[in-house]
């Protein structure tokens, strides 16, 4: 399965849920406590993070789509702090504020990275059946997905009437959902289990056959569009009527903390199916942003450079040769960290210690190096018969191999110069010793406040000289 970036900036979402204050108290410990034998923990630092459904308009807001978000707040301190935290990450908030009853905050205690305790305040909402229905027919105009996201915690009563509502629009509806009555959710185009809460609605699945059935009959009874089954360390399981089971491995390379690893899944899935991918492919990308989350700590949003980055690492396109789709991509990505971006180029025919001391010197003049190559038709030209000695996709593939190169491109052209429009390197380099204004594609990368510059060449170092050499003996 062939995955992309999403056009996320394109894909609105909004999300009508459970919200919640995740509060973190830091702070070290040096000593047990003379009145019980608890570690004694001196807080220096105070941490506030939407959570609950607000962390899922987070993570949308992250990904860089338009995030709106509606729910169910106290009048006090905490939802100022949800609402000037989602206001500063360009979530649109609307809050339906309750006097007399406090917003749901949930309190952990840390040190050195380890959570000591978690303490919750919370009440379940008394709302009206009906509640968020207006506030949530007022923001559905041009939006390309509702997620309802349920902690069970009072705000989502009216399930049924977001669902036909947004049906009726043409918006699809995903749920993460709560409970013992998975039939609340009837009709929506996607719900996200974990397996201990699909479980406890369909019994206990012995094996992956018996999940599948299982799933299957629940889409059945529930005219559900799609079910997806989270499975922890076992990945997850996609299930639609008149299609195979889509398993998909898990993709954390460590496990640290799965906090709102669920709301990271529904999350991405949103946005991606907003920005129009197709359902195992936003499933996919949804896998490869949970296998991130579960790397940090305590509930935390993904951005899209981690993501993109993740794809790169997925499609292979982190280092090595790539196509110039691959590395425009690689760029962006590459920009969105801040790092530089260096550009050579050359026939590279046989590899020798010069090649490899320039190559050296070219990297240091940034943080990303990419080699363009003289395709084979190319290099004739410019060298006469009998070159190149190697072919293109050799002399790329040793390119790759060294550890100062990056990326690695080949183009058929005499010039790099349509290359150079395209890629926009930061800095071009060139080995010789003549002057820059001399230099091929100067004037292109100088023109819109690029660096160009010439280092100089190893000396007794050339293709030519070595296949002189051997011609000889």
């Amino acid at each position: 399965m062939k995955l992309s970036m999403p056009r996320f900036d394109q894909a609105p979402v909004l999300v009508v849920g459970d919200v919640m204050l995740d509060r973190y108290w830091h702070g070290g410990t040096s000593r047990i406590s003379p009145e019980a034998p608890v570690p004694v923990v001196k807080v220096d630092q105070i941490e506030d993070r939407p959570g609950g459904a607000a962390n899922v308009a987070l993570n949308i807001a992250a990904l860089g789509a338009p995030a709106s978000l509606v729910g169910v707040t106290g009048q006090d301190e905490a939802a100022d702090s949800l609402a000037n935290s989602l206001h500063a990450a360009g979530v649109r908030s609307v809050f339906q504020r309750i006097a007399h009853q406090p917003t749901i905050v949930k309190l952990r205690v840390m040190s050195r990275h380890q959570q000591l305790l978690r303490i919750d305040f919370e009440e379940p909402f008394a709302t009206d059946p009906l509640s968020l229905g207006e506030e949530v027919d007022a923001l559905l105009e041009g939006i390309k997905v509702l997620v309802l996201s349920d902690y069970g915690k009072g705000a989502l009563k009216n399930h049924q009437h977001l669902i036909q509502v947004a049906r009726a629009k043409g918006v699809p509806v995903l749920a993460d959902p709560k409970g013992s009555d998975f039939s609340i959710y009837r009709g929506a185009s996607l719900i996200t289990p974990n397996l201990s809460e699909f479980e406890g609605i369909v019994g206990r699945c012995a094996d992956e056959a018996e999940l599948v059935g299982k799933g299957l009959q629940l889409l059945r009874d529930l005219d559900l569009g799609a079910l997806l089954v989270t499975r922890g360390e076992h990945g997850m399981t996609l299930l639609r009527l008149d299609h195979p089971p889509l398993h998909l491995p898990a993709r954390a390379r460590e496990v640290f903390d799965v906090t709102g690893a669920g709301d990271t899944v529904i999350s991405t899935l949103a946005a991606a199916i907003a920005a129009g991918e197709e359902l195992p492919q936003a499933v996919a990308l949804a896998n490869l942003a949970a296998g991130i989350v579960v790397g940090k700590l305590g509930t935390a949003a993904i951005s899209a450079p981690e993501l993109r980055r993740a794809i790169q690492r997925e499609e292979g396109s982190e280092r090595g040769v790539l196509g110039l789709e691959q590395l425009l991509v690689a760029i962006d990505d590459a920009r969105a960290h801040n790092e530089t971006i260096v550009f050579t180029n050359g026939c590279f025919d046989i590899l020798h210690a010069g090649h490899v001391t320039y190559l050296e010197q070219a990297r240091a003049q940034g943080d990303r190096l990419i080699v363009a190559v003289n395709d084979d038709a190319s290099v004739s030209r410019l060298k006469g018969p009998g070159r190149p000695i190697n072919s293109v996709d050799r002399r790329m593939a040793v390119l790759a191999g060294l550890g100062a190169v990056d990326w690695v491109i080949s183009f058929s052209e005499g010039t790099p110069e349509n290359l150079l429009r395209q890629v926009k390197p930061d800095v071009l380099v060139k080995g010789g010793d003549y002057g820059i204004e001399q230099v091929v594609g100067a004037d292109i990368v100088s023109a819109y406040g690029g660096t160009v510059k010439v280092l100089g060449l190893v000396e007794n170092s050339s293709t030519t000289a070595i296949v002189e050499k051997i011609r000889k003996h």
